[in-house]
C-alpha cells in the first residue's frame, strides 16, 4: 500500500513481480534469498487466487474476467472466494473453489448434443406438407456437412434418408412405394419468361460506332427540348426541330400522353416527319441526330411484321388513307378526317331481320361483343363531330367483313364530343351502339344488318315473286270472266278477296287519294289522344297516393293535442321587454329547432335554458314567416312562457321567449301527453314533406292535361 493505493490492484505490476521472482529462483544460490523469493511467489499467487485483490469494485467485466481466471487454475489455492450477490443481500458471499458450478463446461455437451439432433426431434410449427418437408431435407444436409466433427459424429447414420444419398431401408420401400412423401414421379418445369432481344435502332445501323457515342455524349448534357403534345408531331414541332438543328446537329423532344407511352412508335414517327436518326432515347425523350444518309425500312417491316398486321391491313385496304401518327402498336387506322364529308347518292343501308329472331340484343349477347371488341384493333380515328357520310360509308363497307367497328377518338383534338359523334353515326349506317366513352366508339352492325349484294337479291326476288303475283291475279280475273259467259250472266256467290292483289289495290285507291296533310293530322291527333290517356293515369296514381298521405298525416295529427292559451298572461312594459329582447340577443347559448318542429324533446330543452336564465333564445330555419310565427306561438302556449320578439339572424329566425316572473317548472309526465315522441315528430314532418310534393306534381299533371285538351281542341278546329 503506497499513497493510499493497493499496488496489487495493477496487473501489469503482478506480472512483472512474478518474473522478478522467477528469476531470483533459477538465479540465486543463497538459501535465506531463496527462501524470500519462495515467500513472495505465494504472496502472488494468494492474490491471483483472490478477485478481489486483483479487481476494481466499480467494473462488472473485470471481476467477471478474473473470476474466470481463478476458474481455469482451480487447484492453486483453497481459500474462499467472494462470489456476485443478489441486488437484495447486503452481506459478501464467500465459497470455497470446489462449491462454485462451473455451468459453462457442464452444460456444454449436452447443449452439443442438444443442437445436433434439434433439427431431427423439433417440431415445425406454422407449416404444413411440403414447406416442413423442405426445411427437414435441409436441416439433415446440413447435419451431414458437419457429420466429421466428434461432437455431431453419429454412430448410424443408415436410418436417415434424403435425396438419394443413404441407403433406404425395407420398411420405408414398403411403406411409400420405394420414394419418400415428398419425392415426385414427374420433374417440374418452369418456363421462364425469355427476354425479348434487342433490335438495332437506325441509328446503330447507319452510323459509325465513334460517332454514334459522340453523339450521345453530347445528348446527355442537353437541357432544352421541344414539347409533343396530345395532337402529336404536328407540322409547327416538325419546324420547331428543324430550327434547332441550325443551331446544334441534335435536337431533343419530349413526348406527352399518348405518345410517351409508346416509345417506339414515337421514335418512327419522329424520323418519318423530320428525316432525322434518334441516337439516344431515355424516359419520355428522344434526342434526333440531323445528319446521316436516307435509309428505308419499308420492305424489311413488311417482312417482319406479324400474320395479325397483315390481316389487319388487308382488311383496312381500300377504306380510306391511314393515319401515320397512330400512337399504339400496328396497324395503323384509317383517318376518318380525310374521308368527303358528305357522299353523293349516299343512303342508310336496307334492314330486314331473320325470321323468329329479334333485333334486339340481351345482356349476355351484349357482354358477348363488348368481349369480342376489346382485342380488335382500331379500324378508324376521328376528330370531327358532324359531316361523318365518308365515314359512315367506310364503316358500311367494313362490316360485309367484320360485325364490328371500332372507332378511336383523336387525343388533342379541339370541341370533340363522343355523344354527337356516336348519334350521327348511329343514324347514318343504322348500326348498334355497344360502347362509347372518351376514347373510343364501338358501334355493332345489328342481327338485320344486309350487305348491298344480299340487299340486291332480296329486292330482285321480291319483285320477281310481286311479277308472279300480278301474273296469277289477271289469269284468275280472266277465268272469272270466263265463267260468267258460260252460265249466261246469272250472278254466282261472291268470292272472297282477302290476301288477293285486289284487296291491296283497292286499298290503295282508297286511301292512297287522301291528302298527307290529313295524315299528318290524324296521326298529331292520335298521339295528343294517347299522351292524354296516360297523364290522366297518372294524375289518378297521384291522386291516391295524396289520399294515403292524408290518412297517414291524420293519424299522427290526432296523438298531438295542443294545450289551450292561459287566460291569465304577464303583462310586461315596454321596457321590460326591450330590456330582455337585448338580453336575448347578446345570449351565445340558443335551441335550434329542426325539421321536427315542436315535440317533446324541445320543451324539455326550452325548460332546461329557463333552469339557469330566465330568457331562453330559439333559432328556426324556417323560411316563411308565416310559419316562423306560427311556431312561435306554439312555444308561446305549450310552455305557458311570454313571447318577446322575433328576430331576423344570418342563421334564420330567433324567437325569444320569457320564462314569467311566476315560473314552476312542470313535471315531465304532463308535457309527455299532448306533445309528440321524437320518432312520431319525425314521421309526421316526412308525410309532410311526401304531401307537399305529391300535391306539387298533381299540380304539374293537372296543366299538362288542360294543355292537351287545348291542343286537342285547336287540331279539330283547323281540320275543319
Amino acid at each position: 500500500m503506497r499513497n493510499g493505493i493497493n499496488i496489487l490492484s495493477y496487473p501489469r505490476f503482478l506480472s512483472f513481480c512474478e518474473v522478478f521472482v522467477l528469476l531470483l529462483c533459477n538465479f540465486s544460490d543463497n538459501p535465506k534469498l531463496q527462501t524470500f523469493t519462495q515467500m513472495l511467489n505465494s504472496l502472488f499467487l494468494s492474490a491471483r487466487a483472490f478477485p478481489s485483490l486483483i479487481t476494481n469494485s466499480s467494473s462488472r467485466r473485470a471481476k467477471s474476467s478474473q473470476f474466470d481466471q481463478f476458474r481455469e487454475n482451480r487447484g492453486v489455492s483453497d481459500a474462499a472466494i467472494k462470489v456476485p450477490t443478489a441486488p437484495w443481500m447486503k452481506g459478501p458471499l464467500l465459497l470455497r473453489p470446489d462449491e462454485i458450478l462451473d455451468t459453462e463446461k457442464r452444460n456444454k455437451p449436452r447443449k452439443v448434443e442438444e443442437k445436433t439432433f434439434k433439427a431431427l426431434n423439433r417440431r415445425e410449427s406454422g407449416v404444413r406438407g411440403k414447406k416442413a418437408m423442405k426445411k427437414i431435407v435441409r436441416n439433415v444436409e446440413k447435419l451431414d456437412e458437419d457429420s466429421d466433427s466428434e461432437e455431431t459424429q453419429m454412430d448410424d447414420l443408415s436410418e436417415f434418408e434424403y435425396l438419394g444419398r443413404i441407403e433406404e431401408k425395407v420398411e420405408s420401400k414398403d411403406r411409400f412405394g420405394g420414394k419418400m412423401p415428398w419425392e415426385r414421379e414427374e420433374e417440374r418445369f418452369i418456363l421462364r419468361r425469355m427476354k425479348k432481344e434487342s433490335v438495332p435502332t437506325t441509328a446503330e445501323l447507319i452510323l459509325d460506332e465513334g460517332l454514334l457515342n459522340r453523339l450521345r455524349r453530347e445528348a446527355s448534357k442537353m437541357r432544352k427540348w421541344v414539347n409533343v403534345r396530345k395532337a402529336g408531331v404536328t407540322e409547327l414541332v416538325v419546324n420547331k426541330i428543324k430550327s434547332m438543328w441550325k443551331l446544334n446537329e441534335l435536337a431533343m423532344v419530349r413526348f406527352d400522353v399518348p405518345l410517351c407511352r409508346n416509345m417506339e412508335r414515337a421514335q418512327e414517327i419522329i424520323e418519318m416527319k423530320t428525316g432525322g436518326l434518334v441516337v439516344l432515347s431515355k424516359k419520355e425523350f428522344l434526342v434526333v441526330y440531323r445528319g446521316g444518309p436516307s435509309y428505308s425500312s419499308e420492305g424489311q417491316d413488311e417482312i417482319s411484321s406479324s400474320l395479325y398486321e397483315r390481316e389487319a391491313d388487308r382488311l383496312l385496304d381500300g377504306l380510306g388513307p391511314r393515319y401515320m401518327d397512330w400512337w399504339m402498336r400496328r396497324p395503323f387506322p384509317v383517318d376518318a378526317d380525310l374521308l368527303p364529308e358528305v357522299v353523293n347518292g349516299y343512303m342508310t343501308p336496307s334492314r330486314r331481320c331473320p325470321p323468329n329472331t329479334r333485333a334486339k340484343l340481351t345482356d349476355e349477347e351484349l357482354t358477348y361483343l363488348r368481349n369480342i371488341a376489346q382485342p380488335l384493333p382500331f379500324h378508324f380515328v376521328l376528330g370531327r363531330n358532324y359531316g361523318l357520310q365518308g365515314l359512315a360509308s367506310a364503316i358500311v363497307k367494313l362490316w360485309e367483313k367484320c360485325i364490328i367497328a371500332k372507332i378511336a377518338i383523336k387525343w388533342g383534338a379541339l370541341n370533340t364530343n363522343n355523344e354527337e359523334m356516336a348519334d350521327e353515326l348511329r343514324y347514318l349506317t343504322g348500326g348498334v351502339l355497344i360502347l362509347r366513352n372518351k376514347y373510343l366508339i364501338v358501334l355493332y352492325r345489328g342481327k338485320d344488318f344486309l350487305s348491298d349484294e344480299v340487299a340486291d337479291l332480296v329486292e330482285d326476288r321480291e319483285r320477281l315473286l310481286s311479277r308472279y303475283q300480278h301474273f296469277e291475279e289477271t289469269k284468275r280475273e280472266s277465268d272469272i270472266e270466263l265463267l260468267e259467259v258460260v252460265t249466261n250472266g246469272k250472278q254466282l256467290k261472291e268470292t272472297s278477296k282477302s290476301g288477293t292483289l285486289l284487296e291491296f289495290q283497292e286499298l290503295q285507291r282508297k286511301f292512297g287519294e287522301m291528302d298527307p296533310r290529313n295524315l299528318e293530322t290524324e296521326a298529331e291527333k292520335a298521339r295528343l289522344e294517347k299522351e292524354l290517356k296516360s297523364q290522366e293515369h297518372k294524375l289518378s296514381i297521384l291522386k291516391s297516393k295524396i289520399e294515403k298521405s292524408n290518412m297517414e298525416l291524420f293519424k299522427l295529427n290526432s296523438l298531438w293535442k295542443p294545450s289551450e292559451g292561459d287566460d291569465d298572461i304577464e303583462i310586461l312594459t315596454n321596457e321590460e321587454r326591450e330590456c330582455l329582447r337585448r338580453i336575448g340577443l347578446k345570449m351565445n347559448s340558443s335551441l335550434v329547432l329542426g325539421r321536427r318542429g315542436v315535440f317533446f324533446g324541445v320543451m324539455e330543452g326550452l325548460h332546461q335554458h329557463w333552469k339557469h336564465r330566465e330568457v331562453a333564445k330559439v333559432i328556426t330555419m324556417q323560411k316563411l314567416f308565416s310559419r316562423v310565427v306560427y311556431t312561435a306561438k306554439a312555444l308561446e302556449t305549450e310552455s305557458n312562457g311570454v313571447l318577446i320578439s322575433i328576430e331576423k339572424l344570418k342563421e334564420g329566425h330567433a324567437i325569444l321567449i320569457y320564462r314569467g316572473k311566476n315560473y314552476k317548472r312542470p313535471s315531465s309526465k304532463l308535457m309527455a301527453q299532448n306533445l309528440l315522441t321524437k320518432r312520431k315528430a319525425l314521421q309526421r314532418s316526412v308525410v309532410m314533406q311526401r304531401l307537399g310534393s305529391l300535391k306539387f306534381f298533381a299540380y304539374q299533371r293537372e296543366r299538362a292535361i288542360e294543355d292537351l285538351k287545348v291542343s286537342l281542341v285547336n287540331l279539330q278546329d283547323s281540320a275543319f
